[in-house]
C-alpha cells in the first residue's frame, strides 16, 4: 500500500509539472503572438552628419538593427551631408533595403543637405522627405566631376570622346544605381538620371513638385503625421505605415562609432601610419627601448585598418613604404645623400597618390604632406649629419677607450675603486688618494687603472 501510495504521489507531482510547463509555454506564445500583433510606440531616429564614411555606415546598420530588435515602428534618418565615399554609401543603402521597418529619411533642419551620396540614400528610403530650406542632388561621381572640382559630365558622343573609359563606366553605373532606386520608390526617374550626369540640384518645394520627394515637413512630429497611413513596400511586401503618435526614440553615436569616426579621417590615418614607421625604426635603432616598437606597432596596425576601409591607391602607399624604406637604409648605409634624397621624393609623391578620391573629407591636406615632408626630410639630414660625424671620429675600441676618462674614487675591501661610465675598476695612485675624489685615467696595467688626482686648475 505504500509502495502505491508513493507512485500514485509521484505521477501526481510530475503531471503537475507537466501542465504548468504547458501553460507557460502557450502564456508565453500568446504574449508574443500579442506582441508582433500590437503595433510599436517608438520611431528611431537616426542622424546622418558630415561626409559620410566607414563610421557612418557602422552607425546606420547598427541603428537599423536595433530598431528591428525594438520592433519600432519607422526608422528616421535625419540627413545633413555634402556626399561621402561610395563604398559606405552603398552599404547604407544595401541595410535600408533589407531593413524590416520602414525607413523615412529627412533633410533637415533647415539650411541642410541631401547631395551626393545622401541623394542616393534619399531615393532609396521608403518616404523621403525635406524640411523647407534645404536641397539636394549633385549625384554625379566624384571620379567624373565634382560640383567643386572638375566639370560635370556631359551626355552623347561628345562626352565619350572627352572621358575615359573608366569615368564612363563610372557614370553608367551611377546612373543606372540611381534609376533602379527611382524606379523602385516610383519616384521622378529623369530627374534622378539629370542629378547624376548633371550634377542636377533642387530645392525642397521642387522636388516636391517633381516627385522626388513624398512630402515637405517642419519638424519630426510633422513628418509622422504625413507619414502616417502611407502604402509603402518593406522588403517586397506592402506595409500600411501607423506613425501618427510614435514616440521619438534618437539613438546616438556609440564609442566604436566614434572611434571609427577617428581613425578613417585620412589625415589621423596618415599620421598614425608615419608613426608607426618611425616608433619601429627607432626600436630597431635603439633595441631594448621597448615604448617605441610598442607604440610603433600599434598605431601601423590602426592605420592599416583605417586605410583598409577607405578607398587607397596602393601604388602611393608603395611609394612612401619605399621613400621610408631608403631613408632607412640611408640611416645604416650612408649613401652620402642618394637614398635619402630619393626617399624624400618617393614618400612626397605617395602621398600625394595615396588616397584615389577627392570626396569632401576624405583627402589628405597638402599643408600636411608638406609638414611631414619637411620633417622627414629633417630627420634624414640628422641622420646624415650623425653618419658623416661616426666617419670622421676615429675609433677607439677596448682598454684603451678608459684613458683620460674621468671618474670618482671609491673605497671597498681595503681597495681602491674608480667608476667610469658605469663600470667599476680598481685603480690605483702614485698620489694619495681619499673616497669621493675626482680621478683621471693616465694608463691601463692589466685590469688596474693608473690614475691621477685632478686637481682644482683641471676641473675648471
Amino acid at each position: 500500500m505504500v509502495v502505491r501510495r508513493r507512485h500514485t504521489f509521484t505521477r501526481f507531482f510530475f503531471g503537475t509539472i507537466f501542465l504548468i510547463g504547458l501553460f507557460g509555454i502557450a502564456h508565453w506564445a500568446i504574449a508574443q503572438n500579442n506582441s508582433a500583433q500590437t503595433p510599436s510606440k517608438i520611431a528611431v531616429l537616426l542622424d546622418i552628419k558630415g561626409g559620410i564614411g566607414p563610421a557612418t555606415q557602422d552607425f546606420i546598420g547598427r541603428g537599423i538593427k536595433k530598431a528591428a530588435a525594438l520592433q519600432a515602428g519607422a526608422i528616421i534618418l535625419r540627413i545633413d551631408t555634402p556626399g561621402g565615399l561610395s563604398k559606405s554609401m552603398r552599404y547604407i543603402i544595401k541595410d535600408i533595403l533589407s531593413s524590416p521597418v520602414p525607413v523615412i529619411s529627412y533633410v533637415a533642419p533647415s539650411g541642410a543637405r541631401a547631395a551626393s551620396a545622401g541623394t542616393y540614400i534619399l531615393y532609396a528610403s521608403h518616404v523621403a522627405a525635406m524640411a523647407p530650406g534645404t536641397n539636394l542632388g549633385a549625384a554625379t561621381p566624384v571620379a567624373v566631376g565634382t560640383p567643386g572640382g572638375k566639370k560635370p559630365a556631359e551626355k552623347g558622343k561628345k562626352a565619350a570622346k572627352k572621358s575615359s573609359a573608366s569615368e564612363q563606366k563610372a557614370l553608367n553605373d551611377a546612373r543606372a544605381y540611381i534609376r533602379s532606386l527611382a524606379q523602385l520608390r516610383k519616384r521622378n526617374v529623369k530627374w534622378a538620371e539629370k542629378a547624376v550626369t548633371e550634377a542636377a540640384s533642387l530645392s525642397a518645394r521642387e522636388a516636391l513638385r517633381k516627385n522626388v520627394i513624398n512630402f515637405m515637413a517642419v519638424n519630426i512630429s510633422a513628418v509622422l503625421k504625413k507619414a502616417n497611413g502611407m502604402k509603402v513596400s518593406v522588403r517586397g511586401q506592402p506595409m500600411v505605415l501607423h506613425t501618427a503618435g510614435l514616440a521619438v526614440q534618437q539613438i546616438t553615436p556609440g564609442w566604436r562609432t566614434k572611434f571609427l569616426a577617428v581613425i578613417t579621417d585620412p589625415s589621423v590615418a596618415y599620421i598614425l601610419l608615419m608613426i608607426g614607421f618611425y616608433g619601429i625604426f627607432f626600436e630597431f635603432m635603439n633595441p631594448g627601448f621597448i615604448v617605441p616598437g610598442v607604440v610603433g606597432a600599434i598605431a601601423l596596425l590602426i592605420a592599416l585598418y583605417s586605410f583598409a576601409l577607405l578607398p587607397i591607391n596602393y601604388v602611393g602607399l608603395a611609394l612612401i613604404v619605399l621613400g621610408i624604406a631608403f631613408i632607412v637604409v640611408e640611416a645604416f648605409l650612408p649613401s652620402f645623400g642618394a637614398l635619402g634624397i630619393g626617399g624624400v621624393i618617393s614618400f612626397v609623391i605617395g602621398s600625394i597618390m595615396l588616397l584615389k578620391t577627392e570626396t569632401i573629407g576624405y583627402i589628405i591636406p597638402m599643408y600636411l604632406i608638406i609638414i611631414v615632408a619637411v620633417v622627414t626630410a629633417a630627420f634624414f639630414l640628422l641622420v646624415l649629419n650623425m653618419a658623416l660625424r661616426s666617419r670622421r671620429r676615429p675609433v677607439v675600441s677596448g682598454r684603451e677607450a678608459v684613458v683620460g676618462q674621468r671618474g670618482k674614487v671609491t673605497m671597498g675591501d681595503q681597495r681602491m675603486w674608480v667608476r667610469i661610465e658605469g663600470e667599476r675598476w680598481q685603480c690605483r695612485s702614485d698620489m694619495p688618494l681619499e673616497a669621493g675624489q675626482d680621478v683621471v685615467v693616465k694608463r691601463v696595467d692589466g685590469l688596474t687603472l693608473i690614475v691621477e688626482p685632478i686637481t682644482a686648475n683641471q676641473k675648471d
